[in-house]
């Protein structure tokens, strides 16, 4: 039986990310370092992750709502936005010069503290929360990146959604996925 380039490829990917990284679970972003214009806080993830879930709002996370008037149900929406896509072909993608130059734009909203090993880390996160069902979310992504902290950038989460989404699109129909 041969096995393809593709497998050993992404098998190296990801032993590769386990090493640099370790596991997920232990080192998976604790805090969330939200950035909108002039404003900067810090939340819990396991505050972000009830919204998401329940819709429930902690005390803190409503108060940062009110600051920047957003509503809790659209947040909420935001973070739970799913996006479908096959995990290997995922990992392709993320691996390819369209996939690097994805990863750069995305980065520019959800980054490192350091603001480095950027893409290193948000490919381990993308990928990883898809791995389960083909599915990624933005949730997702600040549960599964490898670092403690992770920053977000609040005014552009809509805009690196809308290129993902047009992204992933664009691949699918290139690829002939439906």
């Amino acid at each position: 039986m041969k096995i393809s380039y593709y497998f050993w490829q992404s098998l190296f990917f990801l032993m590769t990310n386990i090493f640099i990284f370790g596991n997920s679970s232990v080192n998976a972003a604790e805090t969330v370092v939200f950035t909108y214009k002039t404003f900067r806080r810090t939340l819990p993830v396991s505050e972000l992750t009830k919204l998401s879930e329940t819709g429930e709002v902690s005390p803190t996370l409503n108060y940062y709502l009110q600051q920047t008037q957003q509503e809790p149900q659209a947040v909420r929406d935001v973070l739970n936005r799913q996006v479908n896509v096959d995990t290997v072909t995922l990992d392709r993608t993320l691996n390819s010069k369209i996939g690097e130059f994805l990863l750069d734009q995305i980065s520019q909203t959800i980054h490192t503290s350091s603001n480095q090993a950027n893409r290193q880390a948000l490919r381990s996160a993308i990928v990883l929360s898809s791995s389960e069902d083909n599915q990624v979310s933005l949730i997702e992504i600040i549960q599964n990146y490898p670092t403690n902290e992770v920053y977000v950038r609040a005014d552009n989460l809509a805009r690196t959604y809308n290129q993902l989404s047009i992204l992933t699109e664009g691949l699918r129909g290139w690829l002939g996925i439906r």
